[in-house]
């Protein structure tokens, strides 16, 4: 019974000194289809690959050369983002991975199968999970006796305002709504809906079938600390963890062993009914453990990894006596971790759809599109200098041919781009698939990657990752010409929440710099103190900004460089 970090902490901690936190999970890639996980039957979608294969053929043609130049590359950049949000709205991902047989009595789920007779119970926690609570009622209302679900505040009336009906839950729903969590921070609106899931889960007998809906925010929307921990002590102590250099990994193994909920306390809560859970991940390589901190997922770790944990970081003689108490009865618990085998979990959706979608819609907009990434992590700094050094390599090899190849500089920029790729350690990086794609090209690319850098705190502005590495790659774009090549670099959430923020992400162009010096905003000054948005909002009115509104779904970040020939 555990809890961990909340997927998108804030940004900016108000009337706080300023900390250095890491600002994301260090995440690993995923296993193979199916695998037991501390006695919890695990079943993992493999979704289809679409996004990581070779590129595909691709016709080049002058009307489509025309298209590409007659539209702003913002609008298109614009389009091709809002494409991949669209491909992962949680309804339909719930409905292809839900159905019932003929006759209504049968639930399938892949390829299993659940009795249904007035037994079914519905919980959820996450920022798509309104969305998901809303398909999953459609087609089971028959059948739904009792649900319970916690969402960020204020999406409601976000989706009614967006006039995306679908969405929202019909009236006389039988699924409880709770809000909560603003700013993606656990709160006591977050606090009362998780014990209200608790509740629910709790009174379920052997003949129920409870349905979980998880998507990422989920564990800053499910807080439920052991008591006596009450949920300030426990942010204390993860504050001073993070503020001491703890990992995101260490951060996690402490929050789940004082949480009722997750590392699979919900599972256990749920005992004897069956469980299915629904996941859509906001996680690089869909580790089910990490996603809203997996309550459905036994946890691995022990009581004394974590006093490991604290004595790393000279903690643990500063601990809080409830602390003290709640890792001590775990330690001391002779029954150890239970037994989970009635649990089925499925990811139905990732960053892998939402990129495929942004692939097909740059293409249709005239580019040579190719996806380099589904797993880009690291610092957000290191992150720009990669995209930096790749758009300059790009740029070299779309404007030389072969009377005029590439010069020695340009190759020792390469050298210094694969060795920067190199530290980044990414498992599916496609490299020189890439740039071979690009030297084909003689046109319009749109390269593409999906993942969640991490920031490091240091300032007290306001602003989020993607507008931060939106900064950074524009001064990384100006360090050096790049020929007569346009290119914009876009990164954006989308969940539409990019920190406690309005905005979704950003977008920069190669004058970025010239740009902001014109209106007198020192970009420096800006980014020392990590106040990316004030600066995105006083360039030329706000206008590099990338506004979405709550998108009701989550699937992590998406970068998007757009080089065009002029």
């Amino acid at each position: 019974m555990r809890e961990a970090p909340s997927s998108s902490p804030p940004y900016r901690q108000h009337g706080k000194k300023p900390e250095v936190v890491l600002w994301r999970r260090q995440l690993w890639m995923r296993g193979g289809a199916e695998h037991k996980a501390g006695g919890m039957t695990v079943t993992l979608q493999v979704l289809p690959c679409l996004v990581r294969a070779s590129p595909r053929p691709f016709s080049w043609r002058a009307p489509a050369a025309r298209l590409a130049s007659g539209m702003a590359l913002a609008e298109q950049a614009r389009q091709v983002f809002d494409s991949a949000v669209g491909a992962v709205q949680p309804g339909p991902m719930l409905r292809r991975a839900l159905s019932l047989d003929p006759s209504g009595q049968q639930l399938k789920v892949r390829d299993r199968s659940f009795q249904l007779k007035q037994n079914l119970y519905l919980v959820g926690f996450g920022k798509a999970v309104l969305g998901m609570a809303a398909a999953a009622e459609e087609l089971l209302s028959q059948h739904l006796v009792q649900g319970v679900i916690s969402v960020p505040k204020g999406i409601r009336a976000a989706m009614e305002h967006a006039g995306k009906r679908e969405m929202l839950l019909k009236p006389h729903s039988h699924i409880q709504v709770f809000e909560g969590a603003e700013d993606n921070l656990p709160d006591r609106d977050a606090l009362r809906a998780a014990l209200a899931i608790r509740q629910l889960a709790e009174g379920l007998t052997a003949d129920d079938l409870l349905l979980v809906l998880i998507s990422g925010g989920g564990s800053a929307l499910l807080p439920a600390p052991i008591p006596p921990v009450t949920l300030e002590e426990k942010q204390t102590l993860t504050k001073l963890l993070a503020a001491r250099g703890a990992t995101i990994q260490e951060l996690n193994t402490i929050r789940k062993a004082l949480s009722q909920l997750k590392g699979g306390g919900l599972a256990q809560a749920a005992y004897p009914a069956q469980v299915v859970s629904l996941i859509l991940s906001d996680v690089v390589g869909d580790p089910m453990e990490v996603i809203a901190s997996g309550p459905t997922v036994a946890s691995a770790h022990s009581v004394q990894d974590c006093l490991h944990i604290l004595n790393r970081y000279s903690l643990r003689t500063a601990l809080p006596r409830s602390v003290k108490t709640v890792l001590a009865r775990a330690d001391s618990d002779p029954r150890g971790p239970h037994a989970c085998g009635h649990v089925l979990n499925v990811i139905i959706g990732s960053n892998v759809l939402a990129l495929a979608e942004a692939q097909k819609q740059a293409e249709a907009l005239a580019y040579r599109a190719v996806v380099l990434s589904t797993a880009l992590q690291g610092d957000v700094r290191i992150v720009a200098r990669f995209y930096g050094l790749l758009a300059r390599v790009a740029a070299a090899r779309l404007t030389s041919s072969s009377s005029t190849p590439v010069g020695a500089s340009m190759e020792e920029e390469e050298a210094k781009l694969h060795k920067l790729a190199s530290e980044l350690q990414l498992r599916d990086l496609q490299l020189e698939e890439a740039l071979g794609f690009v030297t084909e090209a003689r046109g319009p690319v749109c390269l593409l990657a999906g993942g969640e850098p991490t920031v490091q705190l240091q300032g007290s502005g306001r602003g989020g990752r993607n507008q931060e590495l939106a900064m950074h790659v524009g001064a990384e774009l100006a360090r050096q010409p790049l020929g007569p090549v346009e290119v914009l670099f876009l990164s954006g959430g989308t969940d539409g929440r990019d920190g406690p923020t309005e905005a979704a992400g950003a977008w920069v162009m190669q004058e970025l710099c010239s740009q902001a010096a014109a209106q007198g905003l020192d970009m420096a000054t800006f980014l020392a103190h990590n106040d990316s948005h004030t600066f995105f909002r006083r360039l030329q009115g706000g206008s590099h900004l990338l506004h979405t509104g709550m998108t009701g779904t989550n699937v992590m970040d998406v970068h998007l460089l757009f080089l065009r020939p002029q």
